[in-house]
């Protein structure tokens, strides 16, 4: 079954601790955390301390996605804060094998995200280094952009480049129950959402509807 990872960019964050709770209870299977500098991305959102003063609420595994420009000093302060699993944009990796390398050292898992003007073969060196493999659906930067269906024939390539890897396929942008089922078909293991998972009250409907 395709597992479900929210993205705490939607959730209230005058509440965030109830909010991770809730998530938890909710069968959430990981928890998404989309770290933005304002740089690499036209947003600026939260650092280590918002995942840090989390953590002892959930057991959840914590996969911070660094939106950022220069990923390779920050890659200790979230390891230190409780993440799980960094995930880092292949785009301002100049050596990506050496900052998945360093992931690794601390501990934790790695993951590589990739823009949707990304092609999938910059990949193809570190994949026996990967954990996870993000394939955005929309351009970073803002929750509520639309599904770019042009990504679908990525995440099929993703998918046959993985074989037997045990390395998850992750998928975000744009996701809700209609653009959640062609991400599955196409070959995604796991689905980030915002919106579709904290609209209304009912998380735990919502996560059931996107699976």
């Amino acid at each position: 079954m395709v597992k479900i990872a929210p993205s705490i960019l939607s959730a209230d964050f005058s509440d965030l601790k109830n909010e991770i709770i809730s998530l938890d209870e909710a069968k959430a299977d990981m928890i998404h955390l989309d770290v933005m500098d304002g740089n690499f991305v036209p947003n600026l959102t939260f650092g280590p301390c918002v995942i840090k003063s989390v953590r002892p609420y959930t057991r959840l595994p914590f996969d911070a996605h660094l939106m950022v420009e220069n990923p390779d000093k920050m890659i200790e302060w979230f390891a230190l804060a409780g993440a799980d699993i960094i995930t880092v944009h292949a785009e301002v990796c100049p050596h990506l094998d050496k900052t998945l390398d360093a992931i690794h050292k601390l501990g934790i898992k790695a993951g590589v995200a990739l823009n949707p003007s990304t092609s999938e073969k910059v990949l193809e060196y570190v994949l026996d280094k990967l954990d996870l493999i993000l394939v955005m659906t929309v351009n970073p930067g803002f929750g509520g952009q639309q599904f770019m269906e042009n990504q679908l024939e990525k995440i099929a390539k993703v998918k046959k480049m993985i074989g037997n890897r045990d390395i998850i396929l992750s998928v975000d942008g744009g996701i809700n129950p209609m653009t959640a089922a062609k991400a599955i078909s196409a070959g995604a293991d796991m689905l980030v959402a915002g919106s579709a998972v904290f609209s209304g009250k009912d998380y735990a409907k919502n996560i059931a509807n996107l699976r």
